[in-house]
């Protein structure tokens, strides 16, 4: 039982739950309550901590896994929710290469995200991707870290499913999705109604940061403009609600 925060695997754990180089650096990322464990790829766990309460109600889940007791005290010091279910979980991160993508599916459907820096949105949007069922996301490198606590929280398992990868440089992204006649669209004032195009083959759409959208230099690559009608005074929506209406329009009209 560990009983003292100043433990080195404590001490190691609140410092994988604050800093994203941390996490980079050791290849993992946490996973906090019942569910995540439960979804959590048993090959990619590396180590899991419970409360003594936790681990005696749920005893089969800890099978073939490596496991620590924490005292409740020391638990509430690593949980990073304001009621701990009692139970973290150290996970490997995965690792996806741009061109294993981009080949992944005979007919690819991809988020583009520039710059995204909410992790609630990001979370929701991966979590969102996986029920429109994309091939892939692919990230800036300025966009928040996918394996920030509260992006984890907000995919609800699909961090463990979605494929994403992280891109030094998005100009040469848009040139590879060209490459492979991945045809690219970007929201736009003067783009085509999204309710009117054809997304049925092979495409990428293009998520710009909250607050400033795409780059001009990022958008001017997109192949297509298009926008979502609107009422009202509205000029845009949220990130990830873009990002949804997009993904399942694509969705509905692959069915």
């Amino acid at each position: 039982m560990i009983e003292s925060k100043q433990n080195q695997q404590i001490r190691n754990i609140i410092k994988l739950s604050r800093q994203a180089k941390e996490r980079r650096k050791q290849k993992v990322f946490l996973v906090e309550g019942i569910r995540m464990f439960r979804e959590a790829p048993k090959d990619q766990i590396v180590k899991a901590y419970a409360t003594p309460d936790f681990y005696n109600r749920n005893k089969e889940l800890f099978r073939g896994i490596e496991y620590e007791l924490v005292s409740d005290k020391v638990f509430k010091e690593i949980s990073d929710t304001v009621t701990p279910q009692g139970v973290l979980v150290i996970v490997r991160q995965q690792e996806w290469k741009l061109e294993e993508l981009l080949k992944k599916d005979r007919n690819p459907f991809f988020l583009v995200l520039e710059n995204i820096q909410d992790p609630g949105n990001l979370g929701t949007i991966l979590r969102t991707g996986e029920g429109a069922g994309i091939t892939g996301m692919i990230m800036s490198r300025d966009t928040v870290d996918i394996y920030n606590p509260k992006v984890i929280r907000s995919t609800m398992g699909s961090v463990y499913r979605v494929p994403f990868v992280y891109a030094e440089d998005l100009k040469e992204v848009m040139i590879h999705l060209k490459e492979h006649e991945i045809t690219s669209y970007a929201a736009h004032l003067n783009g085509s109604n999204v309710y009117e195009s054809n997304f049925q083959e092979a495409c990428a759409f293009l998520i710009g940061n909250e607050g400033n959208g795409l780059t001009d230099e990022i958008s001017s690559m997109a192949e297509q403009y298009i926008k979502i009608p609107m009422c009202g005074q509205l000029e845009s929506l949220n990130a990830a609600v873009a990002a949804s209406i997009l993904m399942y329009e694509t969705r509905r009209q692959r069915l």
